[in-house]
């Protein structure tokens, strides 16, 4: 089987949609490695949330459930959501490094399938949301969460976690190729992640908040995410922002939840497998 080595400094293997994957995923995981703040960076901040919205405002939001449920329990499927947006918002700022760098050029000049390329970007970085839930997951148990649905529950939060992530993965270097340029990047992923988070479900019931509020958190994709592993995790139905009920306990609420991010998921990737295209047909500056 012939082998050749991309600007990157990795072998691929020719003619091979597989091993274009295998090359992207390899090369993406070896930058992760050679620049760990960033990978570390990206679990901090949600360990932040978890630990001061649980042990400052536990009491006083908890209150807003009225339910037997600990507000910990309620809060971690959040956390684990926001841990996918905040891998996926840093997806574009490493995509506009590499056109910084000029390794994106590079790379577009290749025989490399283009599917291929951003396909195992995306794989490489979902490997970092799972290393990440599945440590926030522990934290949380130990801070007095409990997922009702035990080891298969806690593996569908992980899933549901990678399903979510994908769309906005998508959006963020659909921005990178649009914009070429790192702070607009992050200036485009800040001004929706921490917004979006705080117009949803992520940390309050969506009955307890103004009724503006209510109807952003319906047309919000953050909300569905956080509801289909809240769902999960309480094993209980806990969609507010739809009227569901043909499906019966938590299904009433993944159904409708999974139904929406595989649609995300499917439009913003297509878009960005578009523009990966789009960008090899023409010189990126």
């Amino acid at each position: 089987m012939n082998t050749e080595t991309t600007a990157a400094g990795v072998e691929r293997t020719s003619n091979s949609f597989l091993g274009d994957v295998w090359t992207n995923f390899m090369r993406w995981n070896i930058n992760a490695i050679r620049n760990p703040f960033v990978v570390i960076s990206s679990l901090v901040q949600p360990i932040i949330f978890l630990v001061l919205f649980t042990q400052v405002f536990g009491n006083v939001a908890g209150g807003a459930l009225q339910t037997n449920v600990s507000y910990e329990s309620y809060l971690l499927p959040a956390i684990a959501v926001q841990i996918s947006l905040v891998v996926a918002s840093s997806s574009g700022i490493g995509l506009v490094d590499d056109i910084e760098s000029g390794v994106f050029q590079k790379t577009l000049v290749t025989p490399m399938n283009r599917a291929a390329v951003f396909l195992g970007k995306t794989l490489s970085e979902l490997i970092r949301i799972v290393i990440q839930v599945v440590i926030i997951l522990a934290l949380g148990v130990v801070l007095g969460a409990n997922v009702a649905t035990g080891v298969l529950g806690a593996l569908a939060i992980i899933a549901i976690a990678i399903l979510f992530s994908l769309w906005f993965l998508a959006f963020s270097n659909t921005v990178a190729l649009i914009t070429r340029d790192q702070e607009s990047t992050i200036i485009a992923a800040n001004m929706l992640q921490l917004p979006l988070l705080f117009v949803s479900s992520a940390f309050l019931p969506v009955s307890a908040m103004p009724n503006w509020i209510q109807t952003v958190a319906i047309y919000n994709p953050i909300t569905y995410g956080v509801d289909a592993a809240r769902a999960v995790m309480l094993d209980a139905d806990v969609m507010e922002v739809l009227d569901v009920t043909a499906f019966g306990g938590i299904w009433n609420t993944l159904v409708p939840s999974l139904a929406v991010l595989i649609v995300l998921d499917v439009i913003l990737g297509a878009i960005a497998v578009y523009m990966i295209n789009r960008a090899s047909s023409a010189s990126v500056q």
